[in-house]
């Protein structure tokens, strides 16, 4: 099917007479918007921003389940997972198209797969239930030959959905699901970061350590014996925690340690011993850099060995599973306390430690005076200079009495 032969010939596609400015393969046009009855539309399923809902769907259903569906089955199990990801941001979309109508357009390969607009197509499909003229898609229709190109298609998405300068946020984890797939793994690579940072308008260093942080995120379901159920991390809100441990990671010099150290993370990442784990795994940044990193990790890793091998016996992990692991509070409240005691100790050092970091930095500051300058001061300004020299004096000599030099 062609939507602009067939449905302008047909009628289900209508010429309006708006135009919109969009750049395409890297060059800027204005192109026309059309409207476009809902039902010759569909959703493309390869978009990042439901990654690992459709990633939960094919894990529960099989990798081929889709490929039986007719257009409006498949298109009620996408909009699913749209309402699910972010249902109150649907809402409100729905309620402004409810009263003004579909302001932004959509954009749209010419055999009806949707690039841009997933969420307002939901809602006017929302909407058509009960009035009918809510039933058209006001779109771009891009009339070039992408429709099996599966590369092409992810770069458009990318340039479309995240390029923009009004961005759309994803969800993180759906973000780093879609790095992952389409820079690093082997089996769906479609890119290469030069070409993702330049879809996205983000540096390279930048994709880079997101891909640095996918790869984190793949390691641990690995680990956990849940290997590409990426869903489970979503559930988890594992996208914080996540940089948290690259950030400690890029910290520890030595590869056992660090090769220790993640394996412990994972551990408290599965069994979130604290409500927050973004602030629980930043306290380890400091524990990290100090002299404690060794108590740290002989006191954890016995429990990390432990736990990782009962995931590792577990023939299915799943959200249930996880939920299991984590009702033994025991081990939580080890881990918890393990925690504290060092952050304690650490911070400690800290406080001990501050005196010190002080007068370097008055050391510092007195070393940025241009001594060439001070001929220059006014008989006011080098009057008042002595007597801060004097008090200088005093301050050194009562530090020099309390370490009785």
């Amino acid at each position: 099917m062609n939507l602009l032969i067939d449905g302008m010939n047909q009628g289900f596609v209508k010429k309006t007479n708006r135009i919109t400015k969009m750049t395409v393969d890297g060059l800027t046009e204005d192109y026309p918007i059309y409207l476009v009855r809902l039902d010759y539309l569909y959703f493309n399923e390869k978009n990042d921003r439901i990654a690992t809902w459709i990633n939960k769907y094919e894990a529960e259903n099989g990798v081929e389940c889709f490929n039986t569906c007719d257009t409006e089955t498949y298109n009620q199990i996408i909009q699913k997972f749209i309402t699910e990801s972010n249902p109150d941001k649907l809402k409100q979309t729905q309620n402004n198209i409810g009263m003004i109508g579909q302001l932004k357009n959509g954009v749209v390969l010419k055999d009806g797969r949707i690039i841009d607009g997933n969420r307002r197509f939901s809602c006017l499909r929302n909407l058509a239930s009960d009035d009918s003229k809510f039933n058209w898609f006001e779109t771009v229709i891009l009339d070039k030959d992408y429709e099996n190109n599966a590369k092409q298609i992810k770069l458009l998405e990318l340039q479309i959905q995240i390029g923009e300068e009004e961005k759309v946020e994803y969800n993180p984890i759906d973000r780093l699901v879609g790095i992952y797939r389409d820079l690093i793994d082997e089996d769906t690579k479609l890119l290469s970061v030069k070409e993702y940072s330049k879809s996205t308008n983000e540096n390279e260093t930048q994709v880079k350590k997101m891909m640095e942080v996918s790869k984190l995120l793949v390691e641990f379901l690995d680990t956990i014996n849940a290997s590409g159920k990426y869903y489970l991390a979503r559930d988890m809100d594992l996208n914080g925690p996540l940089y948290e441990l690259h950030s400690i990671l890029k910290k520890i010099k030595d590869d056992e340690k660090k090769e220790l150290t993640k394996q412990i993370i994972f551990t408290n990442f599965l069994m979130k011993p604290s409500g927050d784990m973004t602030r629980f795994i930043r306290n380890l940044k400091k524990v990290a850099e100090s002299t404690y990193i060794d108590e740290f990790i002989n006191k954890e890793e016995d429990i990390a060995e432990k736990i990782i091998d009962e995931m590792g016996n577990c023939k299915d992990v799943n959200q249930g599973k996880i939920n299991d692991i984590r009702s033994n509070n025991a081990i939580k409240t080890q881990l918890e306390e393990t925690m504290d005691i060092i952050s304690n100790k650490v911070k400690l050092e800290d406080t001990k430690n501050k005196p010190n970091q002080n007068l370097k930095k008055a050391i510092n500051s007195l070393e940025m005076i241009d001594c060439k300058l001070i001929s220059k001061l006014s008989e006011e300004q080098k009057s008042d200079m002595i007597d801060n020299l004097e008090e200088l004096d005093n301050l050194i000599s009562n530090l020099k009495e309390a370490l009785n030099v």
